[in-house]
């Protein structure tokens, strides 16, 4: 599997993110393909949390999320959090490291938002340079992920898959493709998801993300929020059979961020990509079923 998932050890089983209200559940040892923890949540020297991480990660495939980072802003990366980063990697040794294409801070700022970039030129050598240096200083390729947005540039000269597939040649780092976010900008900016699904490096393509959104209507029109605060749409579970047919399986998570609901109905979500992938699996001529990892 591409940038950092093994071919022979990538988790064909779906997993779920790490959340706090969960962790005592844990112990139990619940069937699960891989975990995934936002990094910034990890990053103290010492304490329960990173024991936590290093005790579940003997037990599951482990990757770090990372949501703070802003590979898109115009001021130099921020070389503490780098530094914090880096060492959370070493000492857990994660099998794959992923951040978002975004900005979340100007002169000293912080915004509590993932905030979409243009596509042009200019944004992509700025991302070039710092993803080098992200993958450089931690020594290893990353998955980087598009974006939910609710706005569009003007000034844009690339459409979006077009950017990525340039971004994964001149860097070497992976794509983490995030269905509900194709979901989302699709209605939101009149897209058509096959044609972004087909421009898109399949080779590149290292983990599939799958979430809920919310559906407001605003000045008559109807806008998706990327909330992650509710079971996948039907909507998405349609992209992700279409992505499978069209890529093949890829280590897949189920993400839930707001309303959190028990680790079961995760687990539950997690059980039907699962269920999804072996379908689509059984019903393309010439494939074969592979065995959901253990």
């Amino acid at each position: 599997m591409p940038k950092g998932w093994q071919a022979d050890s990538a988790p064909l089983r779906a997993g779920v993110g790490l959340r706090g209200v969960h962790h005592a559940e844990w112990d139990a040892r619940p069937a699960c393909g891989w975990l995934e923890a936002h990094a910034e949540n990890y990053f103290a020297d010492g304490g329960p949390l990173p024991a936590l991480l290093e005790s579940l990660h003997r037990d599951y495939p482990l990757s770090l999320h990372g949501v703070g980072l802003g590979l898109g802003g115009c001021e130099p990366l921020d070389r503490d959090h780098l530094a914090r980063l880096a060492a959370l990697v070493h000492r857990h040794q994660p099998e794959v490291v992923s951040e978002h294409l975004c900005w979340g801070q100007a002169e000293g700022v912080h915004f509590n938002d993932l905030l979409p970039l243009p596509f042009t030129e200019e944004t992509l050598a700025l991302l070039c340079d710092r993803i080098d240096l992200l993958q450089s200083t931690l020594g290893r390729s990353v998955l980087v992920e598009h974006l939910a947005s609710y706005l569009s540039f003007p000034e844009s000269t690339l459409d979006e898959a077009q950017f990525l597939s340039e971004l994964t040649q001149r860097t070497g780092c992976g794509l983490l493709l995030d269905l509900n976010n194709l979901h989302v900008n699709s209605v939101n900016h009149g897209l058509d998801p096959q044609i972004f699904l087909r421009a898109l490096p399949a080779a590149a393509i290292g983990e599939i993300h799958l979430a809920g959104h919310t559906l407001v209507h605003l000045d008559g029109e109807t806008v998706l929020i990327d909330t992650h605060g509710s079971a996948v749409d039907e909507a998405v579970w349609a992209l992700y059979r279409d992505a499978l047919r069209l890529i093949g399986p890829r280590p897949t998570l189920i993400e839930w961020d707001t309303d959190i609901p028990s680790l079961e109905v995760l687990l539950a979500e997690a059980a039907r990509a699962d269920d999804e992938r072996v379908r689509v699996e059984w019903s393309t001529p010439g494939s074969t079923v592979a065995q959901i990892d253990s």
